[in-house]
């Protein structure tokens, strides 16, 4: 090499050397100074709503009304028990106040939230009472409000008798109590079934549910609280929900993993390296190449997205399997080349091959990018610059820090078969029939390849919170948060209204059981023309000159002042409710993640559905068609039909990558191209004919995996091509280390807990196992070897 190129060589290196030392200052700028804290949020790797925003909001409203949330049952047999249990249980949480809130449940509390429904009372009605009000006479009235005096059993009383003799204003709160299941009792909420009675500890979270620091202070409270619940009674009964223990479970699940396959291809990687070059050095060269790729990777995704979720450090430990390659493929040319040749010249004579093999890698990352799921464009962003910096470093570092002569040759060498006895595809019976059975095989599992984008089965929380969360469920009778309608009118008056005309549509399958009932904000607020409607009905039949209340002044030997000053406190109750104003008090804090407000193109609530039936779906859609400004919103199978969608779609982005690569490699192989693509292609098609065989449904995940595969198979046909000669054993070297280092790390990942990662670990297992398998079949002859050059396809 010229002393011109060794001068720029060495710039290059040292121009590489600043932009690692910013990288390594960067990063303990994020680390020491606990800047980045990776997220751990489940629901940022779905995808957005794509076309409406409103849509999308609702979806967040809901969620995020549950995410600070925590429900705790204590249970036993005997109430006393499950009390002591519970006081137990929030004695801990209460020295805890910076981390858990809770609002105690008294006299006060209750008042307080009976407040602003008794000034308003005169125009809220429970429906049947409304029927009563158009269908019965006034004596009907009368003899309510007398039983409501002088019965012991009149039912509950909320104040003195004149101001609510006819139990009007008691039986709309009842109604509202019958939302939920569950009472007051003793000072503590009270729910109960066929065997056990519960204290129920609803809790807000202070901190964030999503933060790893809250997760680590939240949890052990949680479980001293739960000791400390077991303690005071034996065998209680203790059940928790809530966003924060399932995203606990999920970090801690991610951490492991990312510990696992990580430590794992690292280990894996020094072996290789070791028995190959029985030599430190290209182990601390093949490390030095992965840690900068990390570093790099990580460094600019924050600095592209401000965060980076721990499913794509996950995801992102299975880089090391990839990033080796580059360094792999020079350190074995550098084994087997001339002694004398520099090691720089070695590298612009590799310098084409490992370019392409780059830009296959990173087209095959950058498919990931494609589809509407933020989490894999952060898997594929931060994958594809882990690609690049590795590549980086081999290229401007490995020649200067290898210098001339050659490495040490370990055990591996000299017992890695010989590439020279490796099948040849040839033009002859043998490849025939090969083809022949491999299409019979491939055509009979593909055709019993089935499809399920079913959001659901993506989802691998333990199992012990999936059956406290369906216990929980049950017992609350809460409504789900990803099915729900959406109301939407140009002013709040309209959504209101809307609402109630669905509520009525409903009533049909709240009477067959598909529901047990609906919470909307109407059920609090009622649309001003009901309340008007209502004050009316109110007037003629009660208030109104000889009507009830008259009646019932005789009837208790009252003059006409009495039922006059009666009827004048019952008015000063008659002002409509607005929806302003209920929002303003801390009644409405259960109900206010169901108002939506101003939103673009005008006003938008949720109606949410309790006790709903999966089988009733169906009937639920149907419910709503035809209203004008309702939607039936069900999220899991939206996000299913996403799934669905991109699984097509990606399966056309992955043939329009083969023929993009295809013709990247043109120019530079020539008739020999369909050689370096070929195994990736039948190795992809047979991992799909073996999926049909396992009876696994398809997934966009997997379709996503044979994205990647195109990537990281190209690099094995292109070190295949590059070096025609099979008397050389060194591209075939490298293409067995590679290879194995890949099969490890996605090995790893095929164990992983999480079913999309889980999906895409094994497709990438096994393809990438079938494409070291084929690709020396696929190499071409040794152009020096007529005999081998006739025979050849």
């Amino acid at each position: 090499m010229t002393k011109r190129g060794r001068n720029a060589g060495r710039l290059l290196a040292i121009a590489w050397a600043l932009v690692v030392a910013l990288l390594l200052a960067h990063n303990a700028y994020l680390w020491l100074g606990k800047r980045i804290a990776p997220e751990t949020d489940i629901l940022a790797l779905l995808p957005v709503q794509e076309r409406d925003p409103v849509l999308q909001a609702s979806f967040t409203h809901m969620v995020d009304a549950a995410q600070q949330r925590v429900a705790v049952l204590v249970g036993a047999p005997d109430w006393a028990d499950a009390r002591r249990a519970a006081e137990a249980y929030g004695a801990v949480l209460a020295r805890h106040a910076d981390l858990f809130h809770s609002t105690p449940l008294d006299e006060q509390t209750q008042n307080d939230w009976l407040a602003l429904f008794q000034q308003h009372r005169l125009t809220l009605l429970a429906a049947p009472q409304e029927t009563q009000l158009r269908q019965e006479a006034p004596s009907f009235w009368r003899d309510a409000a007398l039983s409501q005096l002088y019965s012991p059993f009149g039912g509950p009383k909320l104040g003195a008798w004149q101001d609510d003799p006819f139990g009007l204003f008691s039986g709309w709160v009842q109604e509202r109590a019958q939302e939920t299941p569950v009472r007051p009792r003793d000072g503590h909420l009270f729910v109960a079934d066929g065997e056990r009675q519960y204290v129920l500890l609803p809790l807000t979270l202070r901190l964030p549910a999503f933060s790893l620091g809250a997760q680590e202070s939240a949890l052990p409270v949680l479980a001293q609280a739960e000791a400390a619940a077991r303690q005071a009674v034996a065998g209680v009964e203790i059940i928790s929900a809530g966003v924060i223990l399932h995203a606990a479970a999920a970090s801690s699940q991610a951490a492991g993993e990312m510990s696992t396959i990580g430590l794992g291809s690292l280990a894996g990687i020094i072996l290789l390296t070791w028995l190959t070059f029985r030599s430190v050095k290209p182990i601390a060269l093949i490390l030095l190449s992965i840690s900068i790729g990390c570093l790099g990777s990580l460094s600019v995704c924050w600095l592209l997205f401000g965060k980076v979720h721990l499913m794509t450090l996950v995801f992102g430990a299975s880089l090391i399997g990839v990033a080796q390659d580059y360094g792999i493929y020079f350190l074995c040319n550098r084994l087997g080349a001339d002694p004398a040749l520099d090691s720089r010249a070695l590298l612009r004579r590799l310098l084409p091959g490992l370019c392409l093999t780059l830009l296959a890698a990173v087209i095959g990352y950058m498919g990931l990018a494609l589809t509407p799921f933020p989490g894999l464009r952060h898997m594929a962003v931060f994958s594809a610059l882990g690609l690049v910096f590795a590549w980086l470093t081999v290229v401007f570092w490995f020649p200067a820090l290898i210098g001339g002569g050659s490495l040490k040759s370990g055990v591996l060498v000299a017992r890695y078969g010989a590439r020279a006895r490796w099948p040849l595809l040839r033009a002859n019976r043998a490849t025939l029939i090969g083809g022949v059975l491999f299409a019979v095989f491939a055509v009979v599992g593909i055709s019993r390849l089935g499809v399920n984008d079913d959001i659901r089965l993506l989802q691998t929380p333990p199992a012990h919170l999936i059956r406290d969360q369906i216990k929980l469920g049950k017992l609350l009778d809460g409504p789900t948060p990803v099915q729900f309608y959406l109301v939407r009118g140009d002013s709040a008056e309209s959504v209101l209204q809307r609402e109630e005309t669905l509520k009525l549509r409903l009533l049909p399958l709240i009477a067959q059981k598909h529901i047990s009932g609906v919470q909307a904000m109407s059920n609090w607020v009622p649309s001003l023309q009901t309340q008007a409607a209502r004050r009316a009905l109110l007037d003629a039949a009660i208030l109104q000159p000889g009507a009830a209340l008259d009646l019932l002044a005789q009837s208790v030997d009252e003059g006409p002042e009495w039922a006059g000053k009666v009827r004048a406190q019952l008015e000063q109750a008659g002002a409509p409710l607005s929806i302003d104003a209920f929002l303003q008090v801390p009644a409405s804090e259960p109900w206010r993640h169901l108002w939506l407000g101003k939103v673009e193109g005008g006003y938008a609530s949720i109606v949410a559905l309790r006790g709903m039936q999966y089988a009733a779906i169906p009937l639920l859609a149907k419910a709503g068609e035809g209203m004008p400004g309702v939607q039936w919103v069900d999220k899991v199978s939206e996000i299913s039909s996403v799934l669905g969608r991109y699984r097509v779609y990606m399966g056309a982005v992955v043939l329009g990558a083969y023929v993009v690569v295809f013709g990247l490699l043109l120019p530079r192989y020539r008739r020999r191209t369909w050689r370096v693509l070929a195994p990736t292609a039948l190795a992809s098609v047979a991992v799909l004919a073996l999926l049909g065989y396992l009876n696994l449904p398809l997934q966009l995940f997997h379709v996503l995996a044979l994205m990647l595969l195109l990537g990281v198979g190209v690099d094995y046909g292109i070190f295949m091509q590059e070096h025609p000669d099979r008397r050389n054993n060194t591209p075939w070297l490298a293409v067995g280390l590679s290879a194995a280092n890949t099969i490890l790390s996605f090995g790893l990942l095929a164990l992983s807990k999480t079913a999309a990662l889980q999906a895409f670990g094994l497709t990438m297992l096994i393809g990438t196992a079938l494409v070291w398998l084929l690709s020396p079949c696929f190499a071409t002859a040794d152009p020096r070897s007529a005999a081998d050059a006739a025979g050849e396809i």
